[in-house]
């Protein structure tokens, strides 16, 4: 690729009958396949001190501009890429919303306060979120939250494999959340089926040989530094670009390991070693730019601090209705997974969203 780095991201996202007639009619391309379709992208090019240059060009301004600029080809393997259909994840067609229930067996959880460190109680809600609509339940026993110290190997497994093998025999779709090879193993043996690891497979040196040997899906994350630290004044040149470039390193480290592309899911990290205004929002503004990647699409943003930070500083159990709309702006980004704490809140909105896009044939 000649001349500076040059990234695509969706803009003018259009729904049901006007994003068919938009497609066929030439103005606008799907969205990882569709329903959606966009019909432009701000084209944002890296310059020499790490920003981007932001310009907003209708598609057919960006192949004329493209063709000036000598970069023709790439920027359209770029949007072959955007608009491509994604193959299923974890067995989960990807033309409605994936639901991730949000299980932490942890005593510290930022979120929960420990409200499910009791292995009945941790059954018992893996159960409620899945008949409240979850299509996947995350299990987690080592707290990730800002400051948070590492949780010893035997207290990990110890917390987490009982309630994998218990809803596992349930016929629960698991992923099991953490950066540990032991545990990723272990899990996966007690029935387990996808790995979510928000080092994105780099904590942990076994981790990748595992999840080639395994064939099971992956959820990889973008964090910055370490939990214990990653609040530490992050910086970025441009956020948005700068996750990215790390999400196609270690997707393409992924693929050069054996890994195909549509075992992968690709998260931002909302939260992990961001600030919660300067970075988060911008971040989320154009989570879209995360469809070059070619992978689904997975947001986290379920009761963040930067939801009380833009409203009342509500603490965590009291951000659910902020959550519910940062789930929603997702999905108007062409997100496909939404991975939450509140199953029975997403699934009414998403309920409501479906039944207004379908009143229009």
């Amino acid at each position: 690729m000649s001349g500076r780095p040059i990234n695509l991201c969706p803009e003018e996202i259009l729904t049901g009958a006007a994003a068919r007639d938009a497609v066929a009619r030439g103005r606008a391309l799907p969205l990882a396949g569709g329903p959606l379709a966009f019909a432009a992208v701000e084209v944002l090019e890296r310059m020499a001190d790490g920003s981007a240059e932001s310009r907003y060009l209708a598609i057919a301004e960006l192949k004329d501009w493209a063709a000036r600029r000598g970069r023709a080809a790439e920027i359209e393997r770029t949007l072959e890429t955007i608009a491509a259909a994604r193959a299923p994840w974890a067995g989960f067609a990807l033309d409605r919303p994936i639901v991730m229930g949000i299980l932490n067996v942890t005593p510290d959880s930022f979120s929960d306060g420990g409200a499910y460190v009791d292995p009945a109680r941790a059954l018992a809600h893996g159960r409620a979120m899945i008949e409240a609509g979850a299509d996947i339940v995350d299990i987690g026993g080592e707290s990730t939250r800002p400051g948070a110290d590492a949780t010893p190997l035997d207290e990990e497994l110890r917390r987490v494999i009982p309630i994998v093998a218990a809803l596992a025999r349930d016929g629960v779709t698991i992923s099991v959340d953490t950066r540990r090879m032991p545990v990723m193993k272990a899990a996966l043996d007690a029935g387990a089926r996808i790995i979510n690891d928000v080092t994105a497979l780099t904590g942990d040196a076994d981790s990748l040989a595992l999840a080639v040997a395994s064939g099971a899906p992956l959820v990889l994350m973008h964090m910055a530094g370490k939990p214990r630290t990653m609040q530490e004044a992050p910086r970025y040149d441009d956020v948005a670009m700068d996750v990215l470039a790390y999400l196609e390193a270690r997707i393409a480290a992924c693929e050069a390991a054996g890994i195909a592309k549509s075992r992968i899911a690709v998260d931002p990290g909302i939260g992990f070693g961001k600030h919660p205004i300067e970075h988060n929002l911008p971040l989320l503004r154009r989570v879209a730019l995360l469809h070059t990647t070619g992978c689904a699409v997975l947001l986290g943003l379920s009761r963040k601090q930067f939801i009380g930070r833009v409203s009342r500083n509500e603490p965590a159990g009291e951000r659910i209705a902020g959550s519910v709309a940062g789930a929603l702006w997702g999905l108007s980004q062409g997100v496909q997974i939404l991975r939450v704490h509140d199953v029975a809140e997403t699934r009414q909105a998403l309920a409501v969203r479906r039944a207004i896009l379908m009143s229009v044939a």
